[in-house]
């Protein structure tokens, strides 16, 4: 395994970071805890979950997978061999059920007091806020729109002010934020600079061969600002494992069981994921492992969120690790992303 460091921290964290979301819905807790045996067994000591998971958002399954992480954690021991992160749900409708109240102090109290208790610890290393409260272009909308009923009124100030609150209680250690864009970005720096409140040290965005939108603006700021990309659906919902491109998927594969995530397989993304397919076999890689590697070795990226449904799925791409790019794959995927550039924004 490779490690880098959270930035602005000590906290050393693996290059590849495990993934929790399917356990509670696609995976039992019993293959909950076999993925997190195995992972911690090469190497990997970073865990990343919400309060959402596991996706999709049900009122009936709601934060199971915090359930089997906790269990694991009471069973193992294991607890201080892992650095754990986990988010706050923003607001929306497939989230009415958990709260409504957003960002407010209510909610974060209630939120962190509920995960700690969930996941049976004393203390969360990171953590993050899933999604902007305001309307914003996040989830598969290509372009900001100014939307006039939005009521949302600027308050990063006073999110900080109350993660700093949680923060000197110790029950977590450092914060993050999710799915944020160029401008909320800075507004969280900005405050922290002007008023020595926490600093978001990582962003948790989508970023894969068939997403590169983080490349625009974003990734000049985690460079310049030192804020770290915890790269999510590298796989692109299992399209760039190949399965689909080739009919080996099956009823359960994420696309067909969660038509919601129809971005992941349009036309467009398609054609691009055929493109990268043949890039790999002519270098002897899986789609996968090339797909996991381009991502593992962007400079802006802290650690690459892999999820698996089974044990296969997370050996080969945890084994991503050992795989370098060379500049004439990368000349070559490049070329793809000239011609089909963010299929799946």
């Amino acid at each position: 395994m490779k490690y880098t460091t959270l930035p602005n921290t000590a906290i050393k964290v693996s290059k590849i970071c495990l993934g929790t979301m399917t356990w509670g819905n696609q995976n039992t807790q019993d293959e909950g805890f076999a993925q997190m045996d195995y992972a911690l067994d090469k190497g990997v000591n970073f865990f990343d979950c919400a309060e959402l998971y596991p996706v999709p958002a049900t009122a009936e399954t709601y934060a199971e997978t915090e359930r089997i992480i906790g269990n694991w954690f009471a069973k193992t021991g294991n607890r201080d061999n892992v650095v754990l992160a986990t988010k706050i749900a923003g607001p929306g409708d497939y989230t009415a059920h958990i709260r409504t109240n957003g960002f407010s102090k209510e909610a974060l109290n209630e939120a962190v007091n509920n995960s700690l208790k969930r996941l049976q610890t004393d203390y969360i290393d990171l953590y993050q806020l899933h999604w902007p409260e305001r309307d914003t272009n996040t989830f598969g909308t290509r372009d900001y729109k100014p939307n006039s009923s939005d009521e949302w009124e600027d308050n990063f100030n006073d999110i900080l002010h109350n993660l700093d609150d949680i923060i000197k209680s110790g029950k977590i250690r450092h914060v993050g934020i999710s799915n944020e864009k160029a401008w909320g970005t800075m507004r969280y720096l900005e405050e922290s600079r002007k008023q020595d409140l926490p600093r978001m040290i990582t962003i948790q965005n989508a970023y894969s061969l068939i997403n590169r939108v983080f490349e625009g603006d974003l990734a000049e700021i985690a460079h310049r600002e030192n804020i770290g990309l915890l790269a999510y659906s590298p796989m692109a919902f299992g399209v760039l494992s190949g399965k689909y491109i080739k009919g080996k998927d099956d009823k359960n594969s994420r696309l067909n069981m969660f038509p919601r995530f129809a971005r992941y397989s349009s036309e467009q993304a398609t054609e691009a994921a055929k493109r990268y397919l043949k890039i790999a076999e002519a270098n002897e890689m899986s789609l996968a492992q090339m797909a996991l590697a381009f991502v593992n070795e962007r400079p802006f990226v802290t650690s690459n969120i892999i999820g698996a449904t089974s044990i296969d799925q997370l050996k080969e791409n945890i084994d991503s690790i050992n795989i370098s790019l060379s500049d004439e794959v990368i000349k070559a995927i490049n070329e793809v992303h000239a011609e089909i550039p963010n299929p799946a924004p």
